[in-house]
């Protein structure tokens, strides 16, 4: 039997890897993470393997911006809200690493 995935994403994602500090409250920590691709309403990051995220949690991510972007921005960072929509472990064995996508709240 063959399953079909629903395509549920209304914004373009984009392809970026880049760093990202992770706010978990649940662990009262930041972990680092890495960006793969982002859009206007989410983001799908990987973080090591040892990380205790769970699909509900609402973290806080924090992009660094490069220092010319943070003068025309005036800040170092963008932080953003966001609700894990999902968990794949999958990584985990062949690069210590889980996969997750968000949701900017």
């Amino acid at each position: 039997m063959e399953s079909t995935m629903v395509e549920q994403r209304t914004e373009t994602r984009t392809e970026l890897t880049w760093p990202v500090s992770v706010w978990l409250p649940e662990a009262n920590s930041f972990f680092n993470a890495r960006s793969i691709n982002i859009s206007k309403g989410g983001a799908f990051l990987s973080v090591p393997m040892t990380t205790p995220l769970r699909a509900g949690h609402v973290i806080e991510l924090n992009f660094p911006r490069t220092t010319s972007l943070a003068k025309k921005k005036g800040r170092f960072a963008r932080i953003k809200s966001a609700k894990v929509l999902r968990v794949e472990r999958q990584q985990a064995t062949e690069n210590a690493t889980i996969q997750f996508a968000v949701q900017f709240v």
